[in-house]
This record gives C-alpha cells, sequence and structure tokens, in this order.
C-alpha cells in the first residue's frame, strides 16, 4: 500500500508539478535553444562585408551584468570574436592615429560561451553610467564566404567600415515587478 501511495504522489507531482521548462526532451538540438525568450533591451544588426546581413547583436542586462549576445542568422558560422566597451565619453575603444579601431587590443576576446551560431559575453556593469558605446566585431563564415562582421552603428573616423554602438543602459530597466528582463 505505501508502495502504491509514493507511485501515486510520484506521478500527480510529475502531472501536476512540472512545468514546460523542466521536461527534458533529448531529442532537441541545445544550440537551437535561445537563452532570452523576451526581446532584448537593444538589439542591432551584425553586418558582414558591409552589405550582409549574418545576424544581430543584443544588449541585456541581468543583475550587475551586461549580457551582449552575438547571433548568426543560421547561413552564417560565427568565429573569433572581440569586444570593446565603455562610457562613451572616454576614451573606451584602442583606436589608431588614423581613428581605426585595433581590434587586436579590445579588452573582451574570451566570451563566457561561444559555439558556431552564438557568442555569449557577461560583463560587469561596474564602471559603466548610463550612456555606453560598444564595439562587436566577429570574424564570419558564409554564402559569400570569409568576411569581417561589425555590429552595425556608427561608423569609426578611419577610413574602414569598422562600427560602434551608441546606446543608454535605462533602456534596460528593471520591469514593473522589481526584476530584470528574463533572459
Amino acid at each position: 500500500m505505501k508502495r502504491l501511495n509514493l507511485l501515486t504522489f510520484l506521478v500527480f507531482l510529475c502531472v501536476f508539478g512540472c512545468t514546460e521548462n523542466e521536461i527534458i526532451d533529448n531529442s532537441v538540438n541545445p544550440e537551437s535553444i535561445t537563452t532570452n525568450s523576451d526581446e532584448p533591451c537593444f538589439s542591432t544588426t551584425l553586418m558582414a562585408g558591409q552589405h550582409h546581413v549574418a545576424g544581430s547583436v543584443t544588449l541585456d542586462v541581468d543583475g550587475d551584468n551586461l549580457i551582449i549576445t552575438y547571433v548568426s542568422d543560421g547561413e552564417w558560422v560565427i568565429g573569433t570574436t572581440h569586444l570593446s566597451i565603455g562610457n562613451c565619453d572616454d576614451d573606451w575603444a584602442p583606436l589608431t592615429g588614423a581613428g581605426n579601431p585595433q581590434v587586436g587590443l579590445f579588452e573582451y576576446t574570451e566570451p563566457y560561451s561561444a559555439g558556431p551560431y552564438e557568442v555569449v559575453y557577461i560583463i560587469s556593469l561596474e564602471g559603466l553610467d548610463d550612456n555606453i558605446c560598444f564595439a562587436a566585431h566577429a570574424e564570419v563564415d558564409g554564402p559569400t564566404g570569409e568576411e569581417t562582421a561589425w555590429a552595425e552603428g556608427t561608423e569609426f573616423s578611419g577610413n574602414g567600415w569598422a562600427m560602434f554602438v551608441e546606446t543608454t543602459l535605462t533602456e534596460c530597466e528593471d520591469d514593473d515587478d522589481g526584476s530584470n528582463t528574463p533572459f
């Protein structure tokens, strides 16, 4: 009788206690799962070779961290990435004397996680003001071959097409319930 009660309890718990997110399906490809089901607080296009949309670069806030995610559109594979971020009023990106970004000197080159179609950086908000600038660079391989890619924004003052993004963190303010945008 105890065994039957335990079995009934376990079935009841699983049927009524499990949410859809708690059920594991081993047939799902982990790369097809996105970490943010809601809209990010900021999004821009990831441009490859100046003329090709290769995906997007999104920004979100989770507690004391800034999350920057490069996502391919599926036709492009994301290779090496570089990220520079800072307060727009500061000298936030390493530049040459001609005003071109020095990608090899960008402070973020080791992402939190990386796969062929998604790269995630988690950066502390410490020291960042509301008005931030970032340059998100990637090496991508897609339908037109290997290309350089940048998060679409304003071009640097140099003679190339490298771009940076200026945005405000107030776009990522807490929801009405006091929690940050969920991932």
